[in-house]
């Protein structure tokens, strides 16, 4: 049986193909609840109109199936809302270096 943070460390293999970085350093992961062998995963993306939430999707169920668990749920939220301030502070240092891309 997998416990939350094999999971949330798991997670850090999908990597947002727009930013290349990975969804749990970029703040996206609100929630992982684990009942049994099945896995519940709460989770948002940058902005709300991203049209890359089915890819999304996918990404994370094939991510967290090879921990070999049951059913997955990915729900998608926008509340609270995304912002640069969920990000870690690598995520930041990492998007900081790329020119054109300070956020702060």
């Amino acid at each position: 049986m997998v416990d939350e943070e094999e999971v949330r460390e798991q997670l850090k293999e999908v990597i947002d193909p727009e930013l290349d970085i990975n969804i749990v350093d970029l703040g996206l992961i609100y929630e992982i609840d684990v009942d049994g062998d099945d896995v519940d995963i709460l989770m948002t993306l940058t902005t709300p109109g991203c049209p890359l939430h089915g890819v999304f999707d996918e990404m994370v169920k094939r991510e967290v199936r090879k921990l070999d668990v049951g059913d997955i749920e990915v729900e998608l939220t926008f509340e609270p809302r995304w912002s640069p301030e969920k990000m870690s502070d690598d995520a930041r240092d990492e998007l900081g270096s790329i020119p054109g891309m300070e956020i702060f």
